[in-house]
């Protein structure tokens, strides 16, 4: 097998990340294995987005079947492509919607992580700003011979970013971002600290009050609880007016809306899931894609989950053809992760058998028999092969790459043999009650 080419760097983030659960945000293509299906469906919904339409997709699948691995694979073919990204976990709070702005807290995380290819690491709102109005002082300069320093400049700087900002203004809230959008390019043009952090503010869902904000900017309204979602809208077709591609909103562990305890909480966050599924799905909104990372019963459990609502149901379960003939309808609203194939599995811990030698400087000792007894030791301790869950058989491999190298007296029969060797089982590790827990056993 060929080296992979990867730097030390990404290497180290790719054993630190898998060996400690966690989906790492660099170097993901080397291990991607298993999915060319599902990921050339979400490629396409990148190419509808750039086209002006929206997208909205379930990533569905139990603990450790790769929904969060999908998204961040995503993540990165879009900034790749010119898309702003930003990514949020929901949690107990963050939701979509709450009585304590949970809603509004997921907001705030979302543009925290709003990134682009040349900010993979999240904060890009300031450099997405002011490279548009580099741009755009650019192409004035270009058209009129015109210094920056030169009379009227200014002027025909403000006037283009003008006719951005017409294009958001008959938007629902489109006339406040637009004064908003105005108010950052004046306190850039005149050097205004107090105006410009005020205007960030204001875009990041950062103020409290109405009277704060219209002290600061001269709106008259703020980002809250019940609005946030539509300056999403906003975002996605003012990124796509400056010369980005679209905006694509990625929200992983939806299972924590299926966890309230509430039933008129967890109602009205499905409601407002529904709200933003409705506005893609009719093209209510443009160059916007919203994916979502959830289990099995956040989606299915006819008491808690999406199912229970006839809408939701009507809207997300698989077509009875595809029932019927056993395969899976790429294209709908639901993408389902199934368990990898043992050739799958295989292939993934051979990749990861030449990172791990590769960072460690090493001569790989492990041959495909050995990696081959490794998974079938899994399998028979686990039961079956539909357990294969590649988010916890990496986590034991990498442990036992770590030991291996750690201790070359050690050879991997012993390591996995041994009476002591019990793989993770996918769920176990997760701290969840036991209503949200979900058990591959």
């Amino acid at each position: 097998m060929t080296k992979p080419k990867i730097s030390k760097k990404i290497s180290t983030a790719l054993i630190n990340s898998l060996g400690a659960g966690v989906v790492p945000r660099v170097g993901i293509e080397h291990i991607a294995v298993g999915r060319e299906k599902e990921l050339d469906s979400l490629l396409q919904n990148l190419n509808d987005i750039a086209e002006g339409v929206a997208a909205f997709r379930f990533i569905i699948g139990n603990y450790g079947s790769g929904k969060s691995f999908m998204l961040q694979m995503i993540r990165n073919r879009a900034m790749e492509q010119g898309f702003v990204v930003a990514d949020a976990d929901l949690s107990s709070q963050r939701r979509l919607a709450g009585s304590n702005n949970e809603g509004l807290a997921t907001y705030r995380e979302l543009m925290s992580n709003l990134a682009t290819k040349t900010r993979p690491d999240g904060g890009a709102l300031i450099s997405i700003l002011e490279g548009w109005i580099n741009k755009i002082q650019q192409e004035v300069a270009k058209e009129t011979g015109m210094r920056p320093n030169d009379p009227g400049f200014d002027d025909q700087v403000e006037a283009k970013i003008r006719e951005v900002v017409q294009y958001i203004e008959d938007l629902v809230h489109g006339f406040d971002f637009g004064s908003v959008i105005i108010a950052y390019w004046r306190s850039y043009r005149l050097d205004d600290d107090d105006l410009k952090n005020a205007s960030l503010r204001w875009l990041r869902g950062e103020f409290n009050t109405k009277t704060e904000a219209k002290a600061a900017l001269g709106v008259r309204v703020i980002i809250d609880d019940n609005s946030w979602y539509d300056y999403i809208k906003l975002l996605a077709k003012f990124v796509a007016e400056i010369g980005y591609k679209g905006l694509l909103i990625l929200v992983d562990e939806a299972v924590n809306l299926y966890q309230i305890s509430t039933t008129v909480t967890r109602e009205k966050n499905y409601n407002r899931l529904l709200t933003m599924f409705n506005d893609t799905m009719q093209c209510k909104a443009e160059h916007l894609g919203i994916l979502i990372g959830g289990t099995t019963k956040f989606l299915e459990d006819p008491n808690r989950g999406l199912f229970a609502d006839q809408a939701w149901r009507r809207r997300t379960k698989e077509s009875r053809f595809a029932t019927q003939a056993g395969v899976q309808e790429y294209l709908g609203p639901v993408i389902r992760l199934n368990p990898l194939s043992e050739t799958e599995i295989l292939t993934l811990l051979q990749r990861l058998t030449e990172i791990h030698a590769l960072n460690f400087g090493y001569e790989k000792t492990l041959k495909n028999s050995d990696l081959q007894e490794f998974v079938q030791e899994i399998i028979s301790r686990l039961g079956a092969e539909a357990l294969l869950t590649p988010g916890e058989i990496i986590r034991d491999f990498i442990s036992v790459l770590n030991i291996l190298q750690q201790n070359p007296t050690i050879k991997l029969k012993e390591l996995i043999h041994g009476s002591n060797f019990k793989p993770t089982v996918a769920g176990k590790d997760i701290n969840l009650d036991d209503e949200g827990a979900e058990f591959s056993l």
